[in-house]
């Protein structure tokens, strides 16, 4: 990959990670993880054809920990010149000296290390002058109003660029890093009038801007959305199912995974504790992680730590076959790290059940009578009980066909009876960061209307 969109290239980096080390064992350390990045972007909106706000922004960083035994300390600093760096260890190694030692402390194990970094090609710079992005964020919001007289107004359209590279090393011998990038095409119509105005958004986000879905079709499929919402109305509180349309099932993945990670785990804050081996989604249910799929958006060689990821069934036949762990996490469960430090890589859910006629409308007529959720307001979920209550938004849908819109309403459960009560999971897979589903029906919640 060229270093040629950087100030640094990758061995430059990597030196200054050696220096880093080696002013941390000067100083008395007994261990170290230093990493080291940079990276410039590009921003632009506009709203209602008019330019509402161009960024360009161009960083660097560097942040060690230095350990004394099991103390340790951290510190950063946006400065590269050796003063400054050795004055971020020193600053790092006096921090260690005055925290008291942890147990579970420390570099990850040397044979969990990933000392062989492949290249997944996770780099794909965007050579786009400003002109030309205001100029897509424009043809973006004109698809939108092109489609219906009843989109009125706008909250803009947007292009993001960014491109980045890093080294991360340590003193137990591992030493990678790699460019990447993330681009992102995205718009927000506004359909109606005065009380009646509904909004929605759509947006493309990918490494590789070839791969990235026209201005004219964000633009159009944003105005749909918001289009078909006009004219909503609320329901009288009732039980019914529930399909959560792709976007927000992803959402539900990141619940499952952050009630089995670590953190929550060992501070015993999770309605998932003690899951592992146990039966927690139906049978039917799969989630899996491949870290290593080229290109995507959630893959790594390694994570944080410097451990390597791996391919591997998080749940089989809902069952909890692993958990989302860091060293530090790991130690604290008496487990081993899974490299995850940073979070899921390109997890994916699935069901056996899934039938080629399980696309979107599919799965309307799978459900029969119920609600299409397509929009969640506030956080509404604790993780300690798993008690789940957020404001929503979406359709009534009678014998597998949508009747109206409905707003102000608030969908509520338990995460732990929603994950167990996964009927199927559409194919309309769609890919948000790093999770992957299609819409996923859940059999029964309770629906207040306002």
């Amino acid at each position: 990959m060229s270093d040629t969109h950087f100030t640094h290239t990758q061995d430059q980096l990597k030196q200054l990670a050696r220096d880093v080390l080696g002013y941390a064992k000067a100083q008395g350390g007994t261990d170290c993880a230093v990493e080291i990045s940079e990276g410039s972007g590009l921003s632009v909106s506009v709203r209602k054809s008019q330019i509402e706000t161009i960024e360009q922004n161009k960083d660097k960083g560097m942040g060690v920990t230095v350990f004394i035994g099991q103390r340790r300390g951290n510190a950063s600093t946006s400065d590269f010149s050796p003063a400054a760096l050795k004055a971020t260890v020193e600053a790092a190694y006096n921090i260690a000296r005055f925290t008291a030692d942890d147990d579970c402390a420390g570099l990850a194990d040397d044979d969990q290390l990933e000392m062989q970094p492949r290249d997944l090609q996770l780099f794909y710079p965007w050579e786009i002058a400003t002109a030309d992005a205001v100029a897509l964020a424009q043809r973006a919001e004109a698809a939108a109003f092109a489609v219906d007289p009843r989109i009125t107004n706008s909250e803009g359209a947007g292009v993001h660029v960014q491109q980045s590279h890093f080294v991360a090393a340590n003193s137990r011998g591992f030493i990678g890093g790699y460019p990447f990038s993330r681009h992102t095409l995205s718009v927000a119509p506004i359909a109606g009038k005065g009380k009646h105005m509904q909004r929605d958004d759509w947006y493309s986000s990918v490494r590789d801007a070839s791969k990235m879905s026209t201005p004219e079709a964000i633009g159009r499929y944003a105005a749909e959305r918001a289009l078909a919402r006009l004219n909503a109305r609320t329901i009288d509180t009732r039980t019914c199912p529930v399909l959560f349309e792709a976007p927000l099932a992803a959402g539900l993945l990141g619940a499952f995974v952050q009630a089995t990670s670590g953190g929550a785990l060992y501070r015993k804050s999770t309605f998932l504790l003690d899951s592992l081996g146990k039966q927690v989604l139906p049978k039917h249910v799969q989630i899996q992680e491949d870290p290593h799929v080229i290109g995507a958006v959630g893959s790594a060689p390694f994570d944080e730590e410097g451990v390597r990821t791996v391919k591997r069934d998080v749940v089989k036949d809902g069952v909890v076959q692993g958990y989302f762990l860091s060293t530090y996490s790991a130690r604290k469960l008496g487990m081993k790290t899974t490299g995850n430090a940073g979070g899921s890589h390109n997890l994916s859910l699935t069901s056996s059940l899934t039938k080629p006629a399980d696309d979107f409308a599919g799965m309307l007529r799978k459900m029969g009578t119920g609600l299409l959720v397509t929009e969640l307001m506030g956080s509404g979920t604790n993780y300690v009980t798993g008690d789940y209550s957020r404001g929503a938004a979406g359709y009534w849908v009678e014998n597998g066909v949508i009747q109206y819109p409905v707003e102000e309403i608030t969908i509520a459960g338990n995460m732990k009876d929603m994950l167990a009560q996964i009927v199927a999971v559409g194919n309309d897979v769609l890919v948000r960061g790093t999770k992957q589903t299609g819409s996923i029906l859940i059999e029964n919640m309770v629906v207040a209307g306002g």
